[in-house]
């Protein structure tokens, strides 16, 4: 296991000091992939072997490891990287494999993770070491030597399209679980990359109004370093992540990923982050700001770190040799010190993976994160009661899998449906029957012919667009899921006309956050069970038949009304004016704002 210590400095003999960059490696190099040279001495400090190597190198050499190349790693995608950073075999200098994600790995198949936010409601950093183990363990069976993920960023407001990647609004809880998911990858032996850098809370709406390309976070010290940046700092103080990927808006005027007080002053220098930063993919503006205020690495597509940028950039004396040696050392040390040079390749192949172990665990953390919102005693169900009975689930989520889109998206090994858990549960003495619930009128026939009703509705959160009010179809229509256009209905009224059918009901959400909940106080159960990943089903029949208990706690406040939210009313504050968002709402975010 690589522990925290792995960076620690390793006293030096005077034999070693004493070799030349053209002497041959002694007893002792490296096995892995470094070869024959004075860089290749495990013994030697990260420190010490990187500066050994980039004396070695050329201008070009250098300058070719600050950008990146192939960008893949999605469904459909096996075989390929979410992104590389180049080697220079000349030296022994091997190339770097990246691959997402946050919830589960994007290179063709994976063991999809319950959401982020589902994890947070444990409130358990060994389910967080566990989770960041198991995601770390398929991204490196595929051949991968860097990990994206975690996501720390704050929910500022539950409208944000990627509250389901997150930790929630707390930076106590998310610094926790973020520190333990670190280490649990860091077992694995991946470098890890916490994202984004930083005030980074929203996505735009439909992409344009407040849009996170172009946005400006207009925020005062005491909120970034009360609220918004406590989870990074514990990132990389605490648990060594070895790199930070700068965020697409701006922070007080500056790009993130060329801001000199976040990347040099904050990041860099006051908190002593050796390893290096990486743009997110598009993320760059300027490649001299980039070169100058802090940011060592863009992946594909290499745009303001192309070679011809970088040379004209230097040409120009808009940036310097000694910008990008410093680029190239920590990009050079970060390798060094979680053993890059030192192992063979990790090798893509998904045999490597324990489908089966990995689908047990994703299924606990998911009973664990399942939340009980409210319930006068109908749970758990009683299968012995209800032997000769029938239970009727309705909604279309009972019969798919539901997960957030974008970039944490997870196309599935395999996964069970709520649907085929529970009824696997119940056994055949039971009759299990499924009406998909997208008329009212029908759906509450159905819940009328059973004893128990278990109707089930689903959001939509993604990257790309934030949703357009916290309803909980607003996602849905703001951007619709492929084949599910059928969803397209008033999943609150339907919810509404079961309650009134069936007073014994059991209301489950599969929600990436909160939504709003109009018909609650009707419900005699009502569970939160996030996006539960790929054992969702399962883990949701233990928990509705008192299997297991529903573990989780809320890590993110559900309003009563929309207006609720700390920036309810006012546009400056989101989705912003022109393209500042100011961050009005101080450190009150989400339940600071409703206690104040």
């Amino acid at each position: 296991m690589l522990h925290r210590d792995i960076t620690r400095r390793t006293f030096l003999s005077a034999s070693v000091l004493a070799l030349g960059l053209g002497a041959a490696a002694p007893a002792g190099a490296s096995p892995g992939r470094c070869g024959d040279h004075p860089w290749c001495v495990p013994g030697l400090s990260p420190d010490e072997r990187a500066n050994l190597l980039l004396r070695e190198l050329t201008l070009p050499e250098k300058i070719s490891l600050l950008g990146g190349d192939e960008q893949g790693g999605g469904a459909g995608f096996p075989g390929t990287h979410t992104g590389t950073g180049h080697g220079v075999d000349r030296v022994g200098l091997p190339t770097v494999r990246y691959g997402d994600g946050p919830i589960g790995a994007r290179q063709g198949n994976g063991t999809a993770m319950p959401a982020t936010i589902s994890l947070a409601a444990t409130f358990d950093p060994g389910a967080a070491l566990r989770y960041g183990a198991t995601v770390a363990n398929e991204i490196k069976c595929k051949g991968n030597d860097v990990v994206f993920g975690p996501t720390v960023d704050i929910v500022r407001t539950p409208l944000a399209g990627r509250t389901f990647e997150g930790f929630g609004e707390d930076p106590h809880l998310t610094s926790r679980l973020g520190v333990a998911w670190i280490d649990g990858a860091h077992g694995e032996g991946l470098i890890v990359c916490v994202k984004h850098f930083a005030a980074y809370n929203q996505e735009g709406v439909l992409g344009v109004v407040g849009s996170r390309m172009t946005y400006n976070a207009v925020v005062d010290q005491r909120t970034l370093r009360e609220i918004h940046l406590p989870p990074f700092e514990a990132a990389v103080r605490e648990a060594g992540a070895g790199a930070v990927m700068g965020s697409y808006n701006r922070v007080n005027g500056q790009y993130a990923c060329e801001n000199q007080w976040l990347l040099n002053d904050l990041l860099k220098h006051e908190w002593g982050f050796p390893g290096y930063t990486i743009a997110d993919y598009g993320a760059t503006r300027n490649t001299a700001n980039s070169l100058t205020n802090g940011l060592d690495f863009e992946p594909w597509p290499a745009l303001a770190y192309s070679p011809p940028a970088i040379s004209a950039a230097l040409a120009m004396g808009q940036a310097s040799t000694a910008d990008v040696d410093d680029h190239v050392r920590r990009i050079l040390r970060t390798m060094f010190a979680h053993g890059l040079f030192d192992r063979p390749p990790f090798p893509d192949d998904d045999a490597l993976i324990d489908q089966d172990g990995h689908l047990a665990t994703a299924t606990r953390i998911a009973e664990q994160g399942t939340t009980l919102l409210a319930n006068d005693g109908l749970l758990p169900l009683d299968a012995n009661a209800l032997r000769g009975k029938k239970i009727a689930l309705i909604g279309d989520a009972a019969d798919r899998f539901v997960q957030g889109g974008g970039s944490s998206s997870v196309t599935p090994f395999t996964f069970v449906t709520p649907r085929q858990g529970i009824e696997q549960r119940a056994g055949s003495e039971i009759t299990v029957a499924y009406h998909p619930g997208q008329v009212p009128a029908a759906a509450a026939a159905a819940a009328r012919d059973a004893d128990v009703a278990v109707v089930f509705a689903a959001d939509l959160q993604s990257e790309f667009v934030d949703k357009a009010g916290l309803d909980i179809d607003a996602g849905l229509l703001s951007f619709p899921p492929p084949g599910v256009g059928s969803l397209l209905v008033d999943q609150d009224a339907v919810i509404a006309a079961v309650l009134a059918a069936n007073p014994n009901t059991v209301v489950v959400l599969e929600t990436g956050g909160p939504v709003l909940t109009p018909w609650r106080h009707r419900a005699r159960a009502l569970v939160q069970a996030w996006y539960p990943g790929a054992g969702g089903g399962t883990a949701l029949a233990r928990v509705l038949f008192g299997d297991v208990d529903p573990g989780g706690r809320l890590p993110v406040t559900f309003p009563e009304r929309e207006a609720d939210l700390p920036t309810a009313g006012d546009l400056r504050m989101y989705p912003g004016v022109g393209e500042d968002v100011h961050y009005e709402e101080g450190v009150f975010v989400g339940y600071r704002h409703l206690r104040a």
